[in-house]
């Protein structure tokens, strides 16, 4: 009897047994139905009926390396041979060399890791170091913005993800807003002009907040989940400036925007701005082992030289993910992703989509860089009105479900969120893949076309 002879082989069990015994993160049980999966390699994973599906969501963009990659399932295999787990306590080979690689990508101070099990932990942690560190409590986010789900950081979070923990969220937290140049709240007419007047609403806010009481800015370096918005130039070094100036840390959260996804180790160096901390998990070591942590600036990993650091996970650099993490930042290495992604982003996917929006009334902006890309639909490109209302459920949220349902009866898996449909595949897909996906996603906008109201349909 093999080792996995105990797990369900057919279709119907597992759907019969998650019906039965799986509590879904997101979701009103009775209302749901997971596809089951069967298997998954490179860009595709095939469901039990056989239909493969192509990946332009990654999971939750974290499969940046693609699914199966033999190096790295061999790292997982090898090492297990030596050790399956080691506590914190002690000094591993794996966790030690993860942490001096991944300081080696994150440059400047930033000279220490703290590991964590995922994104949610990292977000946590880092801002303890920083209230620890400045003896400030406050914490400012950005409205458009997702930190993790967690207690501490879902009060960090600005989408409605956020409601259902009201008012029990931690104290501190202040939000403001961000750019975002195709639906601004700064009434900018260019991008130096979005720039400057988010700036000058961020140092309002600080300045009614008292500076002094301002721990850290956290922020993702390009918006992920709530719209893949590229900031302005400017504004991220701007960001910097205000920090300095005011003696506040800035936390770039790269837990989706790092590890390629946007064409660099991690996101803010695309603006060559640097950060205090950096908060990373998912493409790391693209979710074969759970794993996320906090790279540390020297400065902060000083405070607590003599000063006892108050928090700790059981399984926080596992040496499986560790050795993983070794893994993937050597292959990235070795196969050029961070130059695939790039080469992605600026030839095939950004061309591409700018051609489909030419084709389809309904979309109304297409933007991103790397393998991080966001198509916006709307009813009216005059008026800029959604294809469905902020937040939207049931009958309100047809016609992205209708869109969605199109792209997957045609094999395109995609990533959907409000408004929009994200094209965020695997680091490593290829150009054709990346062209097969962009075709079936270029039929299936036909459906979000028939919701167009405006008056150039």
């Amino acid at each position: 009897m093999g080792a996995l002879d105990g797990i369900p082989a057919d279709k119907d069990t597992v759907k019969k047994l998650d019906r039965e015994h799986v509590f879904h993160s997101w979701s009103a049980q009775a209302l749901i139905d997971p596809l089951p999966i069967a298997s998954a390699e490179g860009s595709y994973f095939t469901d039990y009926d056989g239909k493969r599906y192509l990946d332009f969501s990654s999971q939750l963009v974290n499969v940046n390396i693609g699914y199966q990659h033999p190096k790295l399932i061999a790292a997982i295999a090898e090492y297990a041979q030596r050790a399956t787990t080691i506590s914190p306590a002690f000094a591993n080979d794996a966790r030690s060399e993860a942490a001096r690689l991944i300081c080696e990508k994150a440059g400047h101070d930033l000279s220490k890791v703290f590991f964590t099990n995922g994104g949610a932990e990292a977000n946590e942690n880092a801002i303890r170091m920083a209230r620890l560190h400045t003896g400030r409590s406050k914490i400012l986010a950005m409205y458009r913005s997702y930190h993790g789900a967690t207690h501490g950081v879902i009060g960090l979070t600005g989408d409605p993800r956020r409601w259902g923990t009201e008012p029990h969220i931690i104290p501190g937290v202040v939000h403001f807003w961000g750019p975002y140049p195709y639906r601004s709240a700064f009434h900018s007419e260019n991008a130096e002009q979005e720039t400057e007047r988010a700036l000058q609403h961020l140092r309002d806010t600080v300045m009614v907040e008292g500076a002094q009481t301002i721990a850290a800015i956290i922020l993702e370096p390009v918006v992920g989940t709530n719209g893949i918005l590229v900031p302005p130039p400017g504004y991220l070094a701007g960001v910097r400036e205000i920090c300095d100036e005011h003696g506040i840390l800035l936390i770039s959260d790269e837990v989706m925007a790092g590890f390629g996804r946007c064409g660099e180790w991690f996101g803010i160096q695309h603006w060559d701005v640097r950060p205090d901390l950096i908060t990373f998990a998912k493409g790391v070591n693209s979710g074969y082992v759970p794993l996320g942590g906090v790279v540390v600036s020297a400065p902060i990993a000083a405070t607590f030289d003599q000063r006892v650091y108050p928090g700790g996970l059981t399984y926080q650099g596992h040496p499986l993910a560790c050795a993983t993490a070794v893994a993937s930042i050597t292959i990235f290495e070795e196969e050029g992703i961070l130059d695939n992604a790039r080469h992605l982003g600026t030839d095939v996917i950004g061309p591409e989509l700018a051609k489909i929006a030419d084709r389809h009334p309904s979309v109304g902006e297409v933007r991103g860089l790397g393998v991080f890309w966001a198509v916006e639909l709307v009813r009216d490109r005059a008026t800029r009105e959604p294809l469905v209302p902020y937040n939207a459920a049931g009958a309100d949220a047809q016609p992205m479900n209708d869109f969605a349902a199109a792209c997957k009866q045609r094999g395109l898996w995609p990533m959907t969120h409000f408004n929009r449909t994200h094209v965020v595949p695997p680091c490593t897909t290829t150009e054709q893949e990346v062209r097969e996906g962009l075709a079936i996603l270029d039929e299936a906008l036909e459906v979000a076309d028939t919701f167009y109201t405006g008056s150039d349909s």
